[in-house]
């Protein structure tokens, strides 16, 4: 008896890194806004959006064009038009090197023509993994050649933004994008066309300074930020305390600056529902 009370008993042990290294690398994903642990293919079903907390995972370029565009096809414009160096900014070259080498798309805009639930559209994406989404002279190019693209073609245009503002390698170059877009829009305007913005996270600098808040519709993601300036550089120049969900997308929208917040779920059908309201008789009116 007291010699089986003291033989050594087998407890369970913490695994072995051989074991541990057995468990296949992203097949769990962790929120990082409430922490909660998911499969990630069962995030990837919920469009990325966590089932927890409902906080919007980023989306690329191509997941954006899957999620909204009918098939996921997109008619691509401008596929092969690439920046280059024009001001000879030291090391930006190499930088755009090592980006073109990671990244399926060759800017940080993909433009080009689809259909939404049928109804068909010319489309800009804003892609933050290349560049972090900054608006050099290509981007502003891309995304005026796109808009008049949708005069000719009287199309509806949507842009999806994301940016972390003006490429500064290229300087007032990159500036004058601001303005170029702008008064395409203008011209847009003029002619009746629609257009409709829709901003996610992050939209900065001189993206939202320009053509992403001069939607007929400005939408944008829920918890998106928005805005000009970062946070820290407003409280430090203002030495105020900002409030905790300052340039979130509900912030601009209780302060008049969107017109709607919509969950991504339902951008699809939000998107569809608004042109399938300003057509008449198979073309697309303006929507002010």
């Amino acid at each position: 008896m007291l010699k089986d009370l003291f033989q050594k008993k087998k407890y369970a042990t913490i695994p072995s890194e051989r074991v541990k290294r057995d468990i296949p690398e992203g097949i769990m994903n962790k929120c990082t806004k409430c922490g909660n642990i998911q499969y990630s293919k069962e995030l990837e079903k919920n469009l990325k959006v966590c089932s927890s907390c409902g906080h919007h995972y980023r989306l690329n370029a191509t997941e954006r064009i899957q999620m909204i565009l009918d098939e996921g096809r997109i008619f691509e414009f401008d596929q092969d038009m690439i920046s280059v160096d024009p001001l000879q900014f030291p090391g930006y070259r190499k930088k755009l090197d090592q980006q073109l080498e990671k990244n399926p798309h060759k800017e940080a805009v993909v433009t080009g023509e689809g259909t939404i639930q049928g109804f068909p559209a010319v489309v800009a994406v804003m892609n933050f993994e290349f560049f972090s989404g900054s608006m050099g002279s290509v981007v502003g190019e891309k995304i005026t050649r796109a808009i008049e693209i949708a005069m000719e073609k009287r199309y509806p245009l949507i842009i999806f933004s994301t940016s972390g503002g003006a490429r500064m390698q290229e300087s007032i170059l990159s500036l004058m994008q601001m303005a170029k877009t702008s008064a395409a829009l203008s011209r847009l305007h003029e002619q009746g066309g629609l257009y409709i913005s829709v901003l996610t996270d992050p939209t900065f600098g001189g993206v939202p300074a320009s053509f992403a808040m001069l939607g007929d519709y400005n939408i944008a993601e829920p918890g998106a930020l928005v805005g000009f300036a970062g946070r820290i550089v407003i409280e430090q120049t203002i030495r105020q305390k900002l409030p905790d969900n300052f340039q979130t997308a509900e912030f601009n929208l209780a302060h008049g600056q969107l017109d709607k917040v919509v969950h991504r779920k339902d951008l699809k059908s939000t998107l569809a529902q608004i042109l399938d309201f300003h057509t008449v008789k198979g073309e697309v009116s303006h929507g002010g």
